[in-house]
């Protein structure tokens, strides 16, 4: 699906997205997809060993749910950049909302300020911004 943004304003909320629970399973495949097999995402024991009730969720895999809330609504050749900051934990077992807004437009490109949190929470976990095509004429 390709959002239209012709007449979008500044933050107007133009695309959301929420995951499913993350579940073991899903950091496991993660993990063995990406590579990243550090225990704070995997190991119940080692994760409470550092301070935290039970494994977390990886960050990257936050954004990447970003990037499913951007590719879900723009053609993939309009995404021009996208960026995310990690700004906190996120815990396993729960949803992760994902919203673009709008932020403004620069030479013709949308320009969007994205967010992920914990479905529920008012914290942002993660924030990013992305650069979507040419504004519609």
């Amino acid at each position: 699906m390709t959002t239209s943004f012709e007449h979008a304003q500044p933050g107007d909320r133009i695309a959301e997205f929420v995951s499913d629970p993350i579940s073991a399973e899903m950091l496991h495949r993660y993990a063995e997809a990406s590579g990243d097999g550090n225990p704070l995402h995997l190991d119940k024991a080692f994760a409470q060993k550092a301070g935290f009730d039970d494994v977390i969720v990886h960050g990257m895999l936050g954004m990447a749910l970003l990037g499913r809330l951007l590719d879900s609504h723009f053609a993939a050749e309009d995404i021009r950049s996208f960026s995310s900051r990690f700004l906190s934990i996120m815990p396993m077992g729960k949803k992760i909302r994902c919203l673009a807004e709008v932020a403004g437009y620069e030479k013709g490109h949308l320009l969007l300020s994205l967010s992920a949190r914990v479905d529920g929470a008012e914290q942002v976990a993660i924030s990013g911004q992305a650069v979507i095509g040419k504004r519609e004429a």
